[in-house]
């Protein structure tokens, strides 16, 4: 049994999927790229103090994961969209071109800190700017990294994957499961 710093359904569904038993909890953090930080830096971090903010708001009877997942393509992080220009601007940047996705988690307790990183290479079709204009209109690219849900439509986009799927939907199961193993061994 964990909690899990995230409102995140799709990270619920995932710990589901892998029967994790869980309780949400909410950490309200800032996302803001630091000065001179690195993707992998960003994502690490934004994970710990997730995991670290949902720790501080728990009953600390039990660990606490958090897990950030965000886009990079050419050393630029796309994170979620401001709006329709903008998601209309990262899907342009990702069409047609293989971009890496980043997942990190971390789990906390009152003994430790323990912290994985995932990264996952995504290939994306050539989109045309009326399948970019109607993918807008369902609605994913709201609240998604990069603008886009690899489990949603936009999976028709996806050329090809390499790593973890389930990192790219924002949990990485193989790597979620073992870290929790590792954690209660210790």
């Amino acid at each position: 049994m964990i909690y899990l710093a995230s409102n995140s359904p799709r990270r619920a569904e995932l710990l589901r999927q892998i029967a994790v038993q869980f309780t949400v909890v909410n950490a309200p953090i800032e996302e803001k790229l630091q000065v001179g930080e690195t993707p992998d830096s960003y994502a690490l971090r934004l994970a710990r103090e997730k995991a670290s903010a949902g720790f501080a708001c728990s009953n600390k009877d039990r660990p606490v994961l958090g897990a950030d997942t965000i886009v990079v393509i050419a050393e630029n992080i796309l994170e979620k969209p401001r709006n329709k220009a903008h998601a209309r601007e990262m899907l342009k940047l990702l069409s047609g071109c293989t971009h890496q996705v980043l997942t990190a988690i971390a789990l906390v307790d009152a003994n430790g800190l323990k912290t994985k990183l995932v990264k996952t290479e995504v290939g994306f079709k050539v989109l045309s700017e009326q399948e970019i204009a109607d993918y807008w209109m369902t609605g994913e690219p709201l609240d998604k990294a990069g603008g886009y849900a690899i489990q949603g439509v936009a999976g028709k986009f996806i050329t090809h994957i390499s790593g973890s799927y389930s990192a790219v939907v924002g949990l990485p199961l193989h790597e979620t499961d073992q870290l929790i193993k590792e954690f209660y061994r210790n």
